[in-house]
């Protein structure tokens, strides 16, 4: 996911790394944070295969930073791991959203709707935090207030990511 966000933000503009970590820390927040050293030698791993470019720029008030930017091939890698993003990167919601974050840079519509339509599928799996026989406990059959808590805040917010899902599938279906 960290290679994801590096390639995703560099499509939009060129950055020097503080800013890129800024704004991956803003995308996965708290939930997953970003080191110096896992970001640094991420960037040198894409620099390294050609996905990146690196110059130097003069900094506001410091000195010159490196400034990145993404390559014809980091375009392609972007494009190909938005066309075709793990199953951990379709069920989990940290993860998913990364990848909602950048689906509009893949250009193809039809394939951008098969990724939606991979996390709608998901979604209307049944599922739940708690199995009691080995069938998912719904919010109305879990045996504490907080397990209730749990399982009716995540049924609201898949219901509306759902609702969401397929409001996106018809816009992408209808002619441009």
């Amino acid at each position: 996911m960290l290679e994801l966000s590096i390639l995703g933000f560099l499509a939009e503009q060129p950055l020097h790394g503080y800013e890129l970590k800024e704004r991956i820390k803003a995308l996965s927040g708290h939930v997953r944070p970003v080191s110096d050293g896992a970001l640094y030698p991420a960037i040198t791993r894409l620099v390294a295969a050609g996905k990146l470019d690196q110059h130097m720029a003069e900094g506001a008030s410091a000195a010159p930073r490196r400034v990145l930017s993404l390559t014809d091939a980091g375009r392609e890698d972007l494009h190909e791991r938005l066309r075709h993003p793990k199953q951990t990167d379709i069920t989990d919601q940290v993860r998913f959203n990364t990848v909602l974050a950048f689906l509009r840079h893949l250009p193809d519509r039809t394939e951008r709707a098969a990724v939606l339509r991979r996390r709608l599928d998901f979604l209307e799996t049944p599922a739940s935090f708690f199995y009691r026989d080995g069938k998912p406990v719904r919010a109305e059959e879990a045996d504490d207030l907080f397990r209730q808590g749990m399982l009716r805040v995540a049924r609201a917010t898949g219901r509306a990511e759902r609702e969401w899902l397929r409001e996106a599938l018809d816009l992408l279906s209808q002619p441009s």
